[in-house]
Parts: structure tokens; C-alpha cells; sequence
């Protein structure tokens, strides 16, 4: 009896109607839920007219890309207009849910409306944004239909960066016409770009204005969340400079034994056109010149490949082979109907190789002209894992399709490359006879990984260094090409093979200047690629800390579902969770740790210690040279370089020989 009495007082209780806290509750609850509804739909409504209007805007872009000619710049043009009229329109609906969208309780909804409260270069208005566009499309035209003439016969002067150059700089060791193809590459391309450079960091620093940042450098980095971004990429430099340095001291050795000290000096920087690469980038190409132990097996299967009649195709359906090993999703039909994979002949594209999302949820393709090396099969599996990425997150909003940062998005392909590349793996897949446990063959294996991952390090670091001081003003217009050079030399301790001035523009010769693309996501995906492939690795079990048998360096996850599926798990998040989270998910950590590339490297980071010693090298670089002038126009019309001063390293001898000409000139006057 008593138990009904109170339950009666407290029915009664909540019976109270107005003034009750339990309705009013009750009544914010369901104005939530109201607005959270709306917003859902209205979001909806924008991310699938958003995919359309992507769909077409992405299509035109693709279509001038593989067929550079005016018609499809002038449809490229006019599509990115209309693209952009359309993001503009939907930031301004965006904008009247200000004040909104911060009150919404369910998170996946509010990182959408944050994502999409950044307009872009859209903000600028429609003729500023035609001229912008024209300007990014007119650079990269310029870099992508450069030619050069030949060194051994001048009046053939149809050679290209792909396959052409890349080639001769791979193969030759005539220094002479490496030193050509080096200098001519650019009065083709860079010189060329330096001017509409000038006016586009200008619009470009406008459009971030506009969007609440102070340059376009800010802007790029906002993707990563941090607030402390430019100091971690410096940290994480430091924690790896020390290999580096070890790295280039001793190929500088190797290439002073094949080219004379005349060339290349004992504590000098390295001249840039010998590294077999254009940009000096990865150096991989020389390996036949600084493999530690000759006779042992040989990792670059380029010959196999050739030997059994490899094509573009069979590249690429290794590497579908190798996604669906994990149990991760295979290239749909369109990839394989609609991509190019091959130069076609009788018409110009942009050869640089790339993957593209169409916005549909089922159109992927790769831009690639191949070539039959086994550099440019480790190429597939990046591009490959692109569309892998694409492929796995194709379910979320529009604005959630894209990597945890833009440096996940590279270091998908590159986790598989690093398994790829083991021997263990290419016997696998036929491409080598047998693998041997032999610690020497170990130190050839690693020397060629280092080659590739390890000297690209400093310039993955200071291609976006560079830009962040161009588009912040702390480095002047007056100034560019030689603060390119200081930054070269500085960090990568590299040089020109002639004179440089600025009457050149250098950066401008790496297709991601005049083409726009960030750079600084490489350097990021250099480092947190270890950090997964040490992740699933040891998810694999064929990593053991604790087990001599099973180092990271040697582990294959190919045909391993379980590191498959956790990679997968991480890659359907896009970016819908902040990159610190998605890495957690996969590694259980939240920071990038260069450590694991030390860890991955430590026997040949010994090797090399000891090496250098035994030879008595010296670890780092300095010169007297005058790398870049702040002059340029005599050497343009002269070919001779200019006497102007120097913005690049002056040592001693070099201070003291300028003082004496001074002195002298003075006199005369």
C-alpha cells in the first residue's frame, strides 16, 4: 500500500506541466534532435550536388591533363569556374548556419560544417580566380611541354623529361652531358615559370586572406590541425639528419672514386646533376656506384622485369594482386578501362604520375607514363594506393574523402612499397632466383632502400620551407632562386653545377612549384609510413623486436588479412576524425616518430658510421663557391655566369677574395 502512495506522489510530480526541468529537458532534447536532423539533410543535399558538380569539374581537368591542347584548356577553364561558383555558393549557405552548426552534439556533423566553413581559392572573386587558374594551368603547360636539345647532337632537340631525360640522368655518367641536361632542363621549364610565379603568390596569398589566414603557406597547413606543425617538422628533421649526413658523406665518396675529386670534393656539397635524378630528390639511381658489396644479389630487378617481357599493365596487376592479398578492395572495371598507364604517342600530357578521384563513387583512375624499372613499379604501388585510399572512404561525405592528412594519402602505396621492395618479396612474386640470409646482402638491401627513402628526406623538408617564406614575404621576390639555394645547400648539401642567379627560377623545374601541390605531406608520409608498416608488420608476426630473426627491414605483409584489414579500417575513416586518432587506430599512437626510420636503418646507420670512419671521411659539407648570384641578366645573354654578389655560402677565401677586388676596383674608380 505504501509502495502505490509514492508512486502516485511521484507520478503526480512528473505530471507538473510548464515549469517542470524534466520537460524542459524533454524540449531542448527534441530542439536538438530537430536541428541536428536539419542539419543532416541539409548536408546531404549539399554533399550530393557538391559530387556532380566534382564529377564534371574533375573530368575536365583530367581530360586536358591527358591531352594538352586549347580546347581542352579553354573547357578546363571554364569548368573550374563553374566548380567554383558552386563552392562559393555552398560556403555561403554554410555561413547562415554560423552559430549553429558549434551547438550540434553529434561530432561527425560538426567537423563537417568546420571542414566547410574553408572556402579556398573559390574566395577570390571570378576574375581573379580565372586569372589564378590560368596561372596554375599555364605553369604547368610550360613544365609539362619543356624540351630540351640533345648534348651529342645539338639540332635534335625533341627531348622530354619523360622517358628522355629521366633516362639519360639514370644511365649516363658522362659528366658533361649530365651537366647539360641538368641546366638546359631548366631555361626550359623554371626560367620560364618565375614570372607568373610573381603574380600567382599574390593572388594565391589574396584567396587566403580571404579565407581568415595571413598567406597561402597558413592555409596549407590547416588540414593538419596543428598548431605546432612547422616546429614538429623541424623536430623531426633533427631526429633524422644524423643518418642523412652519414648517407651523404659516404656517397660523396663514391662518386668522387668515379668522377675525380676535380668534381666532386672531400667536404664539399654534392653536385646535383650526378644523383641519376633531376631534382636530386632520391638517389637511388646510383646505386650500381655505391653498393657496399659487389657480387651479392641485386635488388633493382629492372632486368628481370625487362627479361620477362614486363609491360605497364603487368605492373599494375602485380600490384592489384598485392591489395587483394590483404584482403583490401580491387581496382573496379573503369580503373582498368579508363586510366592511362602508358605515354600515348602523337599528343602531350602531363606525364607526372597521378591518381584521381572522379567524385562518383566509382570512377578511379592513374595518369602514369611508365617506364619497365623497377622504380617505377615501387611508382604503381604509390599511385595504387591512392586509389586504394579512395576506394575505402568512397562511402563518407564528399568532404571527409580525403587522407587523416594529406600525409597519409602518400604513405599508403609507400607501406606497401616497403614490402614490395624486400627480397623475400620479389622472390615471391618470381622476380628474383633466391633470397639468401647473409648480412652483407642485408647492407647492399638497405643501401638501396636509404638511397631511395632516406636522402629524399631533405628535400620532401625543404620544398614547403621554401614556399612558406615566399608566400609569408620573409623571403623577397629579389631573393627566390638564391634562398632556393641556401636551403639546397643548407639542409640537403647539394650544389649547382654552374652558377646559379636569379635571373633563374629552380624551384620552378619540380613539377609541384609551377603545378601548386603541397609538398611538405611527402616529408610527413616519408615518416608515418614507417610507423605503419612497423604496425603491420608486427600484426603480420613478421616483426619481432625481441627476435634477431625478424626485423622490420625484412618483413613482407603481402597475403597477410589481418594487416590488411587493419589498414583498411584505418583508410574508411578519410579524414572524419582528426589524423591523430586515425593513427592511433592503426599504430596505437598519436605523434609522428622518426624513430622507427632509425630502427628500420640501424644496421646500415652502423655500417655507414664505421665505413666513414675506416675511410675517414668528413660527415657534413662546406664550401668557398659562389652558388647563386643576385644578378642574371649577363649570364642570360652571355651563357657566361655573373660576378654579382652572393646570397649562398661564402667561406673564408671567397670573403677575403672579395674584399681584395674591392679594394681594387676602388682604386681604379
Amino acid at each position: 500500500m505504501l509502495l502505490v502512495v509514492w508512486t502516485c506522489v511521484l507520478v503526480g510530480a512528473l505530471a507538473v506541466p510548464q515549469h517542470s526541468p524534466v520537460h524542459v529537458a524533454d524540449q531542448a532534447r527534441s530542439e536538438s534532435e530537430s536541428l541536428e536532423e536539419e542539419a543532416r539533410t541539409f548536408l546531404a543535399g549539399v554533399d550530393e550536388r557538391g559530387s556532380t558538380e566534382c564529377t564534371a569539374a574533375t573530368m575536365a581537368s583530367w581530360e586536358y591533363a591527358s591531352d594538352i591542347n586549347e580546347r581542352n584548356k579553354k573547357i578546363k577553364a571554364e569548368a573550374q569556374l563553374k566548380y567554383a561558383d558552386w563552392q562559393k555558393e555552398s560556403w555561403q549557405m554554410v555561413k547562415k548556419w554560423n552559430g549553429r552548426w558549434e551547438t550540434l552534439s553529434d561530432p561527425f556533423l560538426k567537423r563537417q560544417f568546420k571542414a566547410m566553413s574553408i572556402l579556398g581559392t573559390a574566395a577570390l572573386d571570378k576574375k581573379e580566380l580565372e586569372k589564378y587558374n590560368s596561372l596554375v594551368t599555364d605553369m604547368s603547360t610550360i613544365y609539362s611541354t619543356a624540351k630540351i636539345c640533345d648534348y651529342k647532337n645539338p639540332k635534335k632537340c625533341d627531348l622530354e623529361l619523360e622517358p628522355d631525360l629521366t633516362r639519360i640522368l639514370r644511365t649516363s655518367r658522362d659528366y658533361g652531358e649530365l651537366q647539360h641536361v641538368w641546366k638546359m632542363w631548366r631555361h626550359a621549364s623554371g626560367r620560364k615559370v618565375r614570372d607568373h610565379y610573381k603574380l600567382f603568390v599574390r593572388l594565391a596569398n589574396k584567396a587566403a586572406k580571404l579565407n581568415g589566414f595571413d598567406n597561402m603557406g597558413d592555409m596549407w597547413l590547416y588540414p593538419y590541425e596543428s598548431d605546432t606543425f612547422r616546429e614538429d617538422m623541424a623536430e623531426l628533421w633533427e631526429q633524422l639528419r644524423p643518418l642523412y649526413q652519414q648517407m651523404h658523406a659516404y656517397v660523396r665518396r663514391k662518386l668522387r672514386e668515379q668522377y675525380g675529386e676535380e668534381y666532386v670534393s672531400k667536404r664539399g656539397p654534392i653536385p646535383a646533376h650526378l644523383l641519376g635524378n633531376m631534382w636530386s630528390q632520391s638517389w637511388g639511381e646510383v646505386y650500381s656506384l655505391a653498393i657496399p658489396y659487389q657480387g651479392k644479389t641485386h635488388v633493382d630487378v629492372t632486368p628481370q622485369m625487362v627479361q620477362q617481357n614486363y609491360t605497364p599493365r603487368k605492373m599494375f596487376e602485380l600490384s592489384d594482386d598485392f591489395f587483394g592479398s590483404l584482403n583490401l578492395t580491387r581496382m573496379p572495371s573503369e580503373f582498368w578501362t579508363e586510366s592511362i598507364i602508358e605515354k600515348p604517342k602523337e599528343r602531350d600530357i602531363i606525364c607526372h604520375a597521378s591518381a584521381w578521384d572522379f567524385c562518383n563513387g566509382k570512377d578511379f583512375r592513374i595518369k602514369q607514363c611508365t617506364d619497365v624499372t623497377m622504380s617505377d613499379l615501387i611508382t604503381v604501388h604509390h599511385e595504387m594506393g591512392h586509389v586504394e585510399y579512395f576506394l575505402q572512404y568512397k562511402h563518407l561525405p564528399a568532404v571527409f574523402r580525403e587522407g587523416a592528412n594529406p600525409g597519409f594519402h602518400e604513405a599508403v602505396g609507400d607501406v606497401l612499397a616497403l614490402s614490395v621492395a624486400t627480397p623475400k618479396h620479389l622472390a615471391k612474386v618470381g622476380l628474383l632466383d633466391e633470397v639468401h640470409d647473409d648480412d652483407e646482402e642485408d647492407i647492399n638491401f638497405l643501401m638501396n632502400m636509404a638511397l631511395d627513402k632516406i636522402t629524399f628526406l631533405p628535400f620532401g623538408y625543404l620544398m614547403d620551407n621554401w614556399r612558406w617564406d615566399v608566400f609569408s614575404g620573409k623571403t623577397p621576390e629579389k631573393d627566390w632562386n638564391c634562398a632556393w639555394w641556401n636551403l639546397r645547400y643548407n639542409i640537403q648539401g647539394i650544389k649547382p653545377p654552374v652558377q646559379r642567379s636569379e635571373f633563374d627560377f629552380d624551384p620552378g623545374a619540380k613539377y609541384h612549384i609551377p603545378a601548386n601541390v603541397p609538398y611538405i605531406r611527402y616529408f610527413v608520409s616519408y615518416v608515418v609510413q614507417f610507423q605503419f608498416h612497423k604496425a603491420l608488420c608486427i600484426k603480420a608476426g613478421q616483426y619481432d623486436p625481441q627476435d634477431p630473426s625478424k626485423p622490420l627491414h625484412k618483413c613482407d605483409i603481402y597475403q597477410s588479412t589481418e594487416a590488411g584489414n587493419a589498414l583498411g579500417d584505418m583508410l574508411k575513416l578519410g579524414s572524419s576524425v582528426a589524423w591523430p586518432e586515425a593513427m592511433a587506430a592503426l599504430t596505437g599512437g598519436k605523434r609522428m616518430d622518426a624513430s622507427v626510420i632509425r630502427e628500420y636503418f640501424k644496421p646500415l646507420e652502423t655500417w655507414l658510421t664505421n665505413d666513414n670512419q675506416k675511410h675517414g671521411e668528413f660527415v657534413g659539407w662546406e664550401t668557398d663557391e659562389v652558388l647563386c648570384t643576385s644578378d642574371g641578366p649577363r649570364e642570360a645573354a652571355t651563357g657566361e655566369p655573373s660576378s654579382a654578389t652572393t646570397l649562398v655560402p661564402a667561406g673564408p677565401l671567397y670573403l677575403l677574395l672579395f674584399l681584395l677586388v674591392g679594394l681594387l676596383l676602388s682604386h681604379r674608380s
